[in-house]
């Protein structure tokens, strides 16, 4: 490759079609749904390399530390984490991460990817790659359009001149047009034309060349977002875009604010498998399914099932099938999904309905993941909740108190640095402190284990509301 390319991970959706595992507190980029990584690692992996620089990765507050975290955990310590004060759709988070790299220059090269797709060829895939490279140094807008396997419904198309899609590696090719998801008639007809690839919505163009197109097509995204990029504040190792202007800033995809209306786009064909899992269907096929098409993930068993899949995510829940056919089932500690597997794509129905009943399962996890660690309630009731608390190496909770609630602590595994109003004291496996209501406190972890401790709470409210903090080193307010 002639320019290096910084790679562009967008992961700030919420992937609610692939609920109960993917909910707005921990969405499916972050988890672990194929392989031993999440698809976000596996995606910063990918995109590594000879001609790549360190990603930039743009995500939402809420998904800054466990970003920073994931990618630690490949080997990955470059590169930057620009924050969204909110989610604003892929235009203007493309058009902020080409604003922030213009101070490199303005040929520039920018991969724009999401980070929860499967692209198991690697290799192949930078091949792909390199082969737009040229098309992207002549101020074209590349895509890469995915060859189809089937009449699938659920993708957009990349429509091409007829008998253009040509062989492996045939390079960039002109775009004809964008076509929407279509019908399953219409899907059939375009597989048998031959002329028609999934669109993966990953882009590939220089710095100069979006900016021109963001200017020529989506003007009105330029002002606001220019000002949230120079209004961009530090925080911590993470770059904070102002939250005024991008406010102001209209929510949009990069699609419809500049790529259907682009006359300079090419394509590159990709012949090898693809899936951006959009639904536990998706997940299905991609976890490989055995001859009577079950496939089956951590404590599950089928017997005597057909095109089904069964997935336990808790250690301990066994999940068992009998005489199934065409069933989805996904099993976590406080939430079960049973589905036809034809209707994959109304899941994300059930986050509506469980928000207009007041369920937490909607979008939080029973496992909260915080900066320093996480926790997760182990009994909840009137007056009173014990949760399991695991502060990482290193790590320490903010300096807090409450008004309502008193907590006393148990380690478990581990040594805790305890501090209590003025006193501050060491505690090992099995010693234990109390926290009377409204004292300051902190718990710290200074050793190289996990540190893992028992939370007993008792008080009138119990709400992750009551908290005063007064130091906080992950900057929280």
């Amino acid at each position: 490759m002639a320019h290096t390319i910084t790679p562009v991970l967008l992961c700030g959706g919420s992937g609610t079609r692939l609920w109960p595992l993917s909910r707005k507190a921990y969405p499916k980029q972050f988890t672990r749904l194929i392989g031993e990584e999440s698809l976000f690692q596996v995606s910063a992996r990918r995109l590594r390399g000879a001609g790549f620089a360190a990603p930039l990765v743009i995500t939402g507050s809420d998904y800054r530390f466990i970003a920073t975290e994931q990618l630690a955990a490949t080997g990955e310590t470059g590169g930057m984490v620009l924050i969204e004060p909110a989610g604003r759709n892929t235009g203007p988070a493309v058009l902020a991460a080409a604003l922030v790299l213009a101070a490199q220059g303005p040929e520039t090269l920018m991969l724009v990817a999401p980070s929860d797709h499967v692209i198991p060829d690697g290799a192949g895939f930078r091949a792909a790659i390199a082969a737009g490279v040229p098309a992207a140094e002549a101020g074209r807008i590349v895509t890469f359009g995915i060859r189809p396997t089937g009449p699938e419904t659920g993708y957009g198309y990349l429509e091409l001149a007829p008998g253009a899609p040509g062989a492996p590696g045939a390079g960039p090719q002109p775009l004809t047009r964008f076509v929407e998801k279509p019908d399953a008639a219409t899907a059939q007809a375009m597989l048998a034309a031959g002329n028609y690839l999934w669109n993966a919505g990953i882009f590939l163009f220089s710095v100069q060349t979006i900016l021109a197109a963001f200017r020529a097509h989506a003007p009105d995204l330029v002002a606001p977002v220019e000002a949230a990029v120079a209004g961009m504040a530090p925080d911590l190792t993470f770059r904070r875009l102002a939250a005024g202007p991008w406010g102001q800033a209209r929510d949009v995809s990069i699609d419809y604010a500049v790529m259907e209306k682009a006359d300079n786009i090419s394509v590159v064909p990709y012949d090898g498998r693809w899936s951006d899992l959009g639904g536990w269907d998706a997940v299905w096929r991609e976890m490989g399914p055995d001859a009577r098409g079950v496939a089956t993930g951590g404590a599950a068993q089928a017997i005597d099932c057909d095109d089904t899949l069964l997935r336990s995510e808790t250690e301990g829940l066994e999940v068992v099938g009998i005489g199934l056919r065409d069933i989805l089932v996904v099993a976590t500690g406080d939430a079960v999904l049973v589905a036809d597997r034809s209707r994959a794509q109304e899941v994300k129905q059930a986050i509506g309905v469980l928000k207009a009943k007041g369920a937490k399962q909607a979008e939080a996890f029973p496992r909260d993941y915080r900066p320093w660690g996480f926790y997760e309630t182990l009994a909840l009731s009137d007056r009173f909740q014990v949760k399991r608390i695991v502060v990482k190496p290193g790590a320490a909770l903010s300096l807090q108190s409450h008004v309502h609630r008193s907590e006393h602590w148990i380690v478990v595994a581990g040594t805790a640095r305890v501090t209590v109003d003025a006193e501050v004291k060491l505690l090992s496996e099995n010693q234990s402190v109390y926290i009377p209501l409204g004292a300051v406190h902190r718990m710290e972890n200074p050793g190289r284990v996990p540190m893992v401790l028992i939370e007993v709470q008792t008080g009138p409210y119990l709400g992750e509301d009551d908290i005063i903090r007064y130091e906080d080193v992950y900057a929280r307010e």
